[in-house]
């Protein structure tokens, strides 16, 4: 949990830096500049999330180690779960961004309900299934089939709302 919130931080800290970007062109209406940030945030996120799963993958063990290096078994355990884990932040940028860009555009109705389903909704629905299919492991995927989730929700609402906020 301690590490996962330290690389949710670095989507939370850009998506919430670039809001009032976000907002001050939007009410400018500045359309270039707002597909232009857009483009470039989409590229941030993608690259951001495929270098923090790289990242979790190749640190599970030390960082496993740092929390439960006293007890074999619990290591190994620790160890796999987050290699599996990691798997969310493919994910987790998308529904992060997402959420705080559509609060930019002044539509916290779609911002409040990708955030519920992500946070509440998906994650709740996933621990109940999941551990019924996959054991164990159902717990750790989950999380990743939630933000997987939340991912699609948030592309959907992005691409339904294109024309209306000129970021696309």
């Amino acid at each position: 949990m301690y590490v996962n919130l330290i690389f949710l931080a670095m989507f939370i800290g850009y998506s919430t830096g670039i809001a009032p970007i976000v907002s001050y062109h939007l009410g400018a209406g500045n359309t270039d500049e707002m597909k232009s940030l857009f483009k470039k945030s989409r590229g941030i996120i993608l690259i951001s999330s495929v270098s923090m799963c790289l990242l979790a993958e190749v640190l599970a063990k030390p960082l496993s180690a740092v929390f439960v290096g006293y007890d074999q078994t619990l290591f190994e355990m620790t160890r796999h779960a987050f290699i599996v884990y990691s798997l969310s932040f493919l994910f987790s940028g998308v529904g992060i961004f997402g959420s705080a860009f559509f609060t930019a555009l002044n539509d916290g109705t779609t911002s409040a309900f990708i955030s519920f389903l992500r946070t509440l909704v998906f994650q709740t629905a996933m621990v109940l299934l999941l551990p019924q299919i996959f054991g164990l492991d159902g717990i750790w995927i989950s999380i990743v089939a939630a933000e997987g989730l939340a991912a699609l929700v948030t592309v959907v609402f992005l691409l339904a709302k294109k024309h209306r906020f000129h970021y696309l």
